[in-house]
């Protein structure tokens, strides 16, 4: 079986897809640049493999705002590789009570195979936009990597639909994976989820409700550079060198702001919608986070992973020294991207492995 590449999963002109999803071309007549902080150099810690890509990005310290929502949801979907890659394809299930029906995109490496296992990909994007396919290549790239049905769910985003709209989503896509699994082919107790970025954040809630309901066991959860904390940005201040690129502070305030429904920081949220306000995390699924060291997430999901592994939860943590926020998909040919690229890919078919 041929694997796919990361360039192949990123071609197609990906350069401002990571966190909110936006074209250059859009962005520039919509955005006014954020200047850094003053007299400190933002690209002094990146690491020299990541440099060029953050100097060519269009953008590099721009806040997300209202202003820009209606560009940002203007990206159009990578297409997918070619055959022999596995050919993604949609599928439409009944929504959540009272919701409209929801959109899927499926990628089955090999139609027909009984006893496989599924990844629930639950997509970035801020929560404001993104939707389910707009990267096919990637869900291509996990179908065939590692050997699994890979479903992609087109949630209900913000400010539009307030939590939990989008985790009902999430859960039913989950749930209709579960009940269908002999008819899609995959053995129910090997189901894993994931995401990157805001998908990273929906998926961490859906560990949580999934495990507060006790109907659906989740075998593994995949949090790549995942938002977990409203607070970071608005009550919580992060150090000068971290968060300027791709996604800041104020892309952050905005995002949470527009899904919880209060602002970001606000001393109550609603319960179970920012991952690192719950209070108990045991009997969670095992977890792989990843970030960079300059990510505004960094703090945030190395307490999460802490926290999980004081909870007896099974964790593994990588964080990339001199990587920006999704360093990985700006810069894919970089050795620091392949490799990251790679750590998360066996932990997956590791989990698959041993499920």
């Amino acid at each position: 079986m041929n694997e796919l590449t990361r360039r192949d999963f990123v071609r197609g002109g990906l350069t401002a897809g990571i966190g909110i999803g936006i074209a250059p071309e859009l962005l520039r007549s919509a955005v006014a640049r954020q200047a850094p902080a003053a007299g400190a150099d933002p690209y002094a810690m990146v690491d020299p493999e990541l440099l060029d890509a953050i100097k060519k990005f269009p953008f590099p310290t721009q806040s997300f705002t209202s202003e820009t929502l209606a560009v940002g949801r203007k990206w159009p979907p990578v297409p997918p590789l070619p055959p022999p890659a596995p050919q993604p394809f949609v599928r439409h299930i009944p929504g959540p009570l009272g919701a409209p029906d929801l959109r899927l995109v499926i990628v089955d490496p090999a139609p027909g195979t009984k006893g496989r296992p599924a990844f629930l990909h639950i997509h970035g994007g801020g929560y404001v936009s993104g939707f389910a396919g707009q990267f096919n290549p990637f869900l291509q790239a996990v179908a065939q990597n590692c050997g699994c049905l890979v479903v992609s769910v087109d949630y209900r985003l913000a400010p539009e639909t307030h939590f939990p709209g989008s985790l009902e989503d999430n859960y039913t896509a989950l749930s209709w994976l579960h009940k269908n699994s002999d008819e899609l082919g995959v053995d129910r107790k090997r189901i894993a989820i994931g995401g990157e970025s805001a998908g990273g954040s929906h998926s961490a809630q859906l560990a949580i409700a999934a495990r507060d309901r006790r109907e659906i066991p989740i075998l593994f959860q995949l949090l790549i550079y995942p938002a977990l904390d409203d607070r970071t940005g608005s009550t919580r201040q992060v150090p000068p060198y971290i968060g300027q690129f791709v996604w800041n502070a104020g892309s952050n305030r905005f995002g949470w702001t527009s899904f919880l429904g209060v602002p970001a920081g606000s001393p109550t949220v609603p319960a179970g919608a920012v991952p690192a306000r719950v209070e108990n995390l045991a009997g969670l699924p095992p977890a792989f986070i990843g970030v960079g060291a300059l990510d505004l997430f960094v703090d945030e999901d190395a307490e999460y992973a802490r926290r999980l592994i004081n909870a007896g939860v099974p964790t593994e943590l990588h964080v990339i020294p001199g990587a920006y926020h999704g360093f990985d998909v700006l810069a894919p040919d970089a050795a620091v991207s392949k490799r990251f690229t790679e750590s998360w890919m066996v932990a997956l078919r590791r989990a698959f492995s041993t499920g």
